[in-house]
């Protein structure tokens, strides 16, 4: 069930969907310690869509709703994109792939953990040749940088990010690139002390998602 698919034509993203939305290979055949909680895969995949938000994992509400970004971080997420929720969820304009399908559940702290390494490592690849026509890719945080951007190992969230401009033009493993922080409320301080992002950043992915939908 795991296995890279073979040949040369792209796959159909909606039996890609369907596969990945049946997929327990975090449970069956884990990396490490085995996911806590059912696998619930929340994404969207599409044909058609030139955008794809690549995030890092489900929250609980996510989860519970298999809804993506269906929080207060989702709609700072489409403040920022200049979008309401019709456009958001409309697979046939934005794809969602975030870089674990799953809810990762709590550390220690409260907070979420890490997306699940299996993710990346079975199937965004392969999602990513299924959709050739996607020409924009918002890498949100760390995880989606690293997998989208070549290079973003190197840096932190902040130089990547604030190295926009070349990051789009270097064309990413996929598509362009737009490197964005998690909209959370963890990232207030964040946005406060960096007001180029607001000012500089935002216009430019509010025209081009303006552009692509």
């Amino acid at each position: 069930m795991y296995e890279a698919s073979g040949g040369s034509e792209p796959e159909s993203p909606l039996a890609l969907y369907r596969t990945i939305r049946a997929c327990r290979i975090c449970r069956e055949a884990p990396i490490g310690r085995p996911l806590p909680i059912e696998p619930n895969p929340v994404l969207a995949l599409s044909q058609t869509a030139r955008i794809v938000v690549a995030g890092q994992a489900p929250g609980n509400l996510a989860d519970k709703s298999t809804k993506p970004f269906n929080d207060p971080s989702g709609v700072r997420l489409r403040d920022w994109m200049g979008i309401g929720p019709e456009i958001f969820y409309d697979a046939a304009r934005i794809a969602i792939v975030p870089m674990g399908f799953c809810f990762p559940g709590y550390d220690d702290k409260g907070g979420d953990l890490p997306p699940r390494r299996e993710c990346r490592a079975t199937w965004h690849s392969r999602v990513m040749a299924a959709m050739p026509q996607v020409e924009l890719v918002l890498a949100i945080g760390l995880y989606a940088q690293r997998f989208h951007i070549e290079g973003a190992g190197r840096q932190s969230l902040t130089e990547t990010v604030a190295d926009w401009r070349s990051v789009l033009d270097s064309g990413g493993r996929f598509a362009p690139v737009l490197p964005l922080p998690h909209p959370s409320w963890r990232n207030n301080a964040w946005l406060k002390r960096h007001g180029w992002f607001a000012a500089e950043l935002l216009p430019e992915l509010q025209r081009r998602v303006a552009a692509l939908i």
